[in-house]
């Protein structure tokens, strides 16, 4: 059984893996928001979340959540308890992912630039958190 991806692609800075994935011989779905990836999540089970994180600031996200994924990883033990979820980050921004983890537990943690073999690597590898 192939190893399936739910990526969530919000963003045009949202690293292009789709050619990894084949490469590994993962699935992926693709899915613009995450409204549209918890929608995905009913009827999916992946592996990986795959994923921008944009920190909340002020009251973009209620003032309650830490950012644009705190509603779909809290959904996460209902619906794919086993998913593991990959976040990208600007560099400007990776100084709030820590707020993020400590709510929902990350499996890997990299800056837009970060090369592909680090990121196949979080895939394939290990399951300790990795960060970048």
């Amino acid at each position: 059984m192939s190893l399936i991806i739910l990526s969530i692609i919000e963003s045009p800075t949202h690293p292009q893996l789709s050619a990894l994935y084949t490469k590994i011989g993962a699935r992926e779905i693709r899915v613009n928001s995450s409204r549209n990836a918890l929608k995905a999540l009913k009827s999916h089970r992946p592996d990986f979340i795959v994923a921008e994180f944009f920190y909340g600031y002020g009251n973009n996200y209620a003032g309650v959540n830490v950012s644009n994924l705190d509603v779909l990883l809290s959904s996460l033990p209902k619906y794919s308890p086993d998913t593991k979820t990959i976040v990208f980050v600007e560099k400007e921004e990776a100084q709030y992912v820590e707020k993020l983890d400590k709510l929902y537990p990350l499996h890997a943690v990299f800056l837009h630039n970060t090369p592909q073999f680090a990121i196949e690597e979080a895939i394939t590898g290990s399951n300790d958190i990795q960060s970048t």
